[in-house]
């Protein structure tokens, strides 16, 4: 296989078959990485569990389906030369009696040997996925498929003792007899001594798997919220309760912007909803958050060493990209510390969290200099805006993405209100400054290496102040000063350009 030029130097790419109990997919990654990028991610719905749960054998139906998606994956694999290649499988195979030969004849189809992971260690792999792609986790994660639901307390990069119970949508809808009614009651039933529910209060549920997902996307449609990403995505605890109980009300497809969800999802929304308000009524959680990191995520950062673990995912993913599609990527790490000198000695406030958003909009800054001019600005926000990263929330992808378009068109311009409509009018400030002394340090440095460094903008005794060189006393023209004005009017100080 040709790389592209696109790809990461020396990147080796792996891959992950998830054989799960409604859906069986392949997810390659461009590499294993703090931040792994998908290559190539497809899935085919089998509906492996379905009857499961009443019959205790996997159906035919979908044996077959799930054998041919197999094939077809491992010949995916061969085209794009993959090398390691791990396949697992969940619920739906460890508790038919039939499972032991569907796997058997599934790892001829893929052609290695399938893992069959137990419900324990599979809330350990979802937890660690969220770990690896929600900044600072904090509370329970809940991974619900269509076998099985798993609980999981995550806290200070560690996971706790996980559960996993037979709550998920196919094996629920199979034993309730295809009643949401009788499906809470089930789901009461077997939450009510759930050790991870225990200590939910007040903290972050994050939601894991295609079915919550989908009852976000709804959500998210109803809303008109202005993203489609789903990371991140934040629902308040006593919100997602009332819509939950909506979705179990209301026939499906009578339902605002159904048409945002597939419709082989849609008759499992009315379960998942089951699971996820009973989840809240008894742990009593603060908010819930989407995570697209599950038990995928949990197997590649697992493999990481301590050192990579311990990575910004948001930061390597902005690495990345400043050395994919920068025009220098020396300048994106020279424009961190330019900007670190110029926030220290502003004294303007600024958090930790705030701190690692500036440092990945300076990584991100030059994402769509390859484009006209005249659309920069709304190339690199749809980028920022709508790309898969990890380790970031709402606001912060608004503040980035904001960021990085103020750099190209100004701050007088009036742009995407909607956008900056996620985030708190603090972070729109901060944004907003620096993206302008970005655009004052592309004006000095045309974004080329090794100038920067050379230069100071600092801020002192209420004047702002640009130092250059004598050698580049040049650069001191109009331009330059029209920026600097613009960069002392938005933080309150008088501005000069000062010759050493």
């Amino acid at each position: 296989m040709v790389k592209g030029q696109g790809r990461l130097p020396g990147a080796r790419p792996t891959a992950i078959v998830d054989i799960g109990s409604n859906s069986v997919r392949l997810v390659a990654y461009e590499a294993l990485s703090r931040a792994p990028t998908p290559l190539f991610n497809e899935k085919a719905i089998c509906g492996l569990g379905k009857g499961v749960a009443t019959s205790g054998q996997l159906a035919q139906e979908g044996i077959d389906k799930a054998l041919e998606a197999l094939r077809r994956y491992r010949k995916l694999c061969e085209f794009m030369e993959i090398e390691e290649v791990r396949p697992v499988a969940t619920a739906a195979s460890r508790d038919a009696r039939n499972g032991p030969q569907f796997l058997a004849a599934a790892g001829e189809a893929i052609g290695c040997p399938i893992e069959l992971i137990s419900g324990n260690r599979e809330a350990e792999l979802s937890g660690l996925g969220v770990i690896s792609t929600c900044h600072g986790a904090d509370g329970v994660v809940g991974d619900l498929g269509g076998g099985s639901l798993e609980l999981i307390d995550v806290k200070a990069g560690g996971v706790g003792a996980g559960v996993s119970l037979k709550l998920g949508t196919l094996a629920l809808m199979d034993a309730s007899g295809r009643s949401p009614k009788n499906a809470l009651r089930i789901a009461k039933q077997a939450m009510a001594s759930c050790a991870p529910l225990d200590h939910l209060r007040g903290r972050t549920l994050y939601i894991v798997g295609g079915s919550w997902r989908s009852l976000a996307k709804l959500h998210m449609a109803q809303r008109n919220y202005p993203l489609e990403v789903m990371h991140g995505y934040v629902i308040p605890a006593r919100e997602a309760a009332d819509f939950a109980s909506l979705v179990e009300r209301v026939d499906t497809d009578a339902l605002v912007a159904v048409g945002a969800i597939s419709q082989v999802r849609r008759p499992t929304l009315a379960y998942a909803a089951v699971v996820l308000e009973e989840i809240i009524r008894r742990g009593k959680p603060g908010r819930v958050v989407v995570s697209i990191g599950g038990l995928r995520e949990g197997l590649l950062y697992e493999q990481l060493d301590p050192e990579k673990r311990a990575r910004d995912p948001l930061l390597e993913s902005a690495r990345e990209h400043n050395l994919l599609r920068s025009r220098s990527p020396r300048h994106g790490e020279e424009l961190i510390h330019w900007s670190d000198a110029f926030m220290a000695s502003s004294h303007i406030d600024e958090t930790a969290e705030e701190k690692r958003l500036r440092h990945a909009a300076c990584l991100f800054g030059d994402i769509g200099w390859r484009t006209s001019p005249d659309y920069r600005a709304e190339l690199s926000l749809n980028l920022l805006a709508n790309s898969p990263f990890v380790g970031l929330d709402h606001p912060g992808r608004a503040y980035v993405g904001m960021a990085v378009a103020y750099r190209h068109l100004g701050v007088d311009e009036d742009v995407n209100p909607q956008m900056r409509s996620l985030a708190t009018p603090r972070l729109m400030d901060r944004a907003r400054i620096l993206g302008v002394a970005q655009r004052v340090a592309y004006n000095v440095s045309a974004s080329a290496p090794g100038v920067l460094p050379r230069t100071r903008l600092l801020c002192s005794k209420g004047r702002v102040t640009l130092t250059l060189p004598r050698d580049l006393a040049a650069l001191a023209g109009e331009r330059l000063n029209v920026r600097m004005k613009q960069l002392g009017r938005l933080i309150g100080r008088a501005h000069e350009i000062v010759i050493e």
